[in-house]
């Protein structure tokens, strides 16, 4: 470790030279950067996202309601590549200005709706379609709890032990230990809960399910940041059965597909049931 400390100066300033995996894109301001419409599809919902854990928790959510035979979930995904800066184009900013995926823009009602933040789009599907999302007070509470919990814990995982772990331009020992122990601290957490609960938040299959599933999940498998040896995934048992149990589900398994752009069942772009065939 070096000896020599980083004093910060009196007022910050940018600088675009800072390193790491996604330096290109990173930047201290909002609002667009270039004017681009957003393609519109058929389909009275259209989600504009990428195949991270938090697009996959919309996409996953939308193929279980189709699942149950709600139609009226039917919706175009259209790629989004985060890495080449779309999500700075104007017309995506009209739906976030916060320039995240995913963003979600329903035009069965009148004005159209735009949604974004992963929590809130997931929200707002349950209640619109009424499925994954108990209407029992305490049981809706609870699902809650657990959603909200993802909301919280994730930009740990990601933010801080993914950046500093598999991204940042050098290994540094101390905040690749503080966010590892952080991490852990939420798999013990998982891991608890569902050594007395089939589910996250219960006997029910839900939107906390959904939320979780791509991040802690795919953690367990390995899937982000190639870490599941150094925080020893293997011994959280719990949420081993859980991941192999969600995983199974055959909805997960096409939400997962959606908006990817990488491996052998990519499917960069998803407008019928039918695009998982071809």
């Amino acid at each position: 470790m070096a000896n020599d400390t980083y004093t910060p100066p009196r007022v910050w300033t940018w600088d675009k030279g800072n390193g790491g995996a996604f330096a290109s894109i990173n930047r201290p301001i909002a609002g667009p950067t270039h004017d681009k419409e957003l393609p519109r599809g058929k389909h009275p919902l259209q989600l504009y996202s990428l195949a991270t854990p938090n697009g996959v928790k919309v996409t996953i959510l939308l193929e279980e309601l189709l699942e149950l035979g709600v139609s009226a979930a039917e919706y175009d995904a259209w790629l989004i590549k985060i890495g080449d800066g779309d999500q700075f184009g104007s017309g995506f900013v009209e739906i976030n200005p916060n320039s995240k995926i995913p963003a979600l823009l329903d035009t069965s009602v009148e004005p159209a709706l735009r949604i974004f933040e992963s929590g809130s789009i997931l929200v707002y599907l349950a209640e619109k379609f009424g499925h994954f999302l108990p209407r029992d007070l305490a049981k809706r509470t609870e699902t809650l709890n657990w959603l909200f919990w993802q909301m919280g814990s994730a930009p740990f995982l990601g933010g801080g032990f993914g950046h500093f772990y598999a991204y940042a331009p050098e290994k540094y020992e101390y905040p690749i230990n503080r966010y590892a122990m952080e991490v852990k601290r939420q798999l013990d957490v998982l891991d608890r809960q569902l050594a007395e609960n089939r589910y996250i938040a219960g006997d029910e299959y839900s939107i906390a399910d959904m939320a979780i599933w791509p991040w802690y999940g795919a953690l367990l498998n390995n899937q982000v940041y190639e870490a599941a040896e150094f925080l020893d995934v293997e011994s959280y048992t719990h949420v081993r059965r859980w991941t192999d149990e969600i995983a199974a589900r055959p909805a997960v398994q096409r939400g997962r597909r959606v908006n990817r752009t990488w491996g052998d069942d990519a499917l960069p772009e998803r407008h019928s049931a039918e695009d998982f065939t071809r």
